[in-house]
């Protein structure tokens, strides 16, 4: 599932780079249909905890829904929370990390769009050099030297800091199809598949060697996991390429595609609230566990989509709830 982050922000530098509007019109457009939204569900999920005391319900009913989350029912708590929604999500929002970012992303287009309308072909494979190379970052800083790049105690902004992170994805998936790399199936077979594999093995068995020993931090048990690594980009790219040749011709397909396609910004924000009771249900059948996380995968989109969907159907609100 690496490889889905990233994906999105390849889609979203393919289609939005170079920006077409002004500064501030971009900002109105865009900016507006990620912030309210996000800012509804962020107030809603911290109010989670609130609302069940209110409806007389155990504080377990919150580790239900939240497993991580402290289960204090008191206003006080959900108004701190709140409160701190500027700053960062809470663990009622895990998955606000993202809007965050995107909302970054949003903000840093039309500065890094003046340079790439008038940046060459060669000028934008330089960058993207440069911010491959970064992709090591994460591994170097924890098997080599903390110290990196002139980082330091008192500096975190090492040599490669301006060409690291996702906008070396946003660049990529605008480069990708600005320069219309039509790579053929035999290709991406030969290469694209054996790239996938090895991004895949060193995401797994990363992971999988990390995990073997006892109280490992969470940033080590996460390493592996690290979108802007190059086992990522490894699995990411084949994707995008394949995804890139497919030609659907069944309207029915097409409708799929574009429904799904509306409703995925709300499907992002609001399936943590159904995560908890999918996997409840999911984990008393007598199956196998791969087989329950696809289960529970296909049940929690399911569900997710089809209320997004009926939301978005009340008109003007819906959408200004939804994104």
């Amino acid at each position: 599932m690496r490889p889905a982050i990233p994906l999105f922000v390849m889609v979203t530098g393919a289609l939005l780079l170079p920006v077409k509007q002004n500064m501030a019109f971009f900002y109105k457009k865009r900016i507006t249909r990620l912030v309210v939204p996000f800012l509804i569900w962020s107030v809603l999920y911290n109010l989670f905890p609130w609302i069940t005391g209110l409806l007389d319900l155990s504080p377990t009913v919150i580790n239900d829904f939240f497993a991580w989350a402290e289960p204090d029912q008191s206003f006080a708590a959900s108004l701190g929370h709140i409160l701190m929604i500027p700053f960062n999500f809470s663990a009622f929002a895990v998955q606000m990390w993202y809007v965050y970012l995107l909302i970054g992303l949003y903000l840093y287009m039309p500065v890094f769009s003046a340079w790439v309308k008038q940046a060459s072909v060669k000028e934008q494979k330089v960058f993207l050099v440069l911010w491959f190379v970064s992709l090591f970052i994460p591994y170097l800083r924890e098997f080599l030297t903390k110290d990196l790049w002139g980082t330091c105690s008192w500096n975190e902004f090492g040599l490669l800091y301006y060409f690291a992170g996702f906008n070396g994805y946003l660049l990529l998936g605008h480069y990708i199809v600005s320069n219309r790399l039509n790579v053929g199936w035999r290709k991406l077979v030969c290469i694209g598949i054996p790239a996938f594999v090895v991004g895949y093995c060193i995401t797994f068995f990363g992971f999988k060697s990390v995990t073997a020993v006892p109280g490992q931090p969470v940033e080590m048990v996460e390493l592996f996991f690290t979108y802007c690594t190059p086992n990522v980009l490894l699995m990411t790219l084949p994707i995008f390429l394949a995804l890139q040749k497919l030609k659907i011709e069944s309207p029915v397909v097409k409708r799929f595609a574009v429904s799904i396609s509306t409703c995925t910004f709300g499907i992002w924000m609001s399936h943590y609230l159904f995560l908890g009771p999918c996997y409840m249900l999911v984990e008393s059948f007598p199956i196998h566990t791969m087989l329950k996380m696809i289960l529970c995968t296909v049940l929690l989109l399911s569900v997710t989509w089809g209320f997004v969907y009926v939301v978005r159907k009340l008109g003007r609100i819906g959408k200004w709830i939804m994104g």
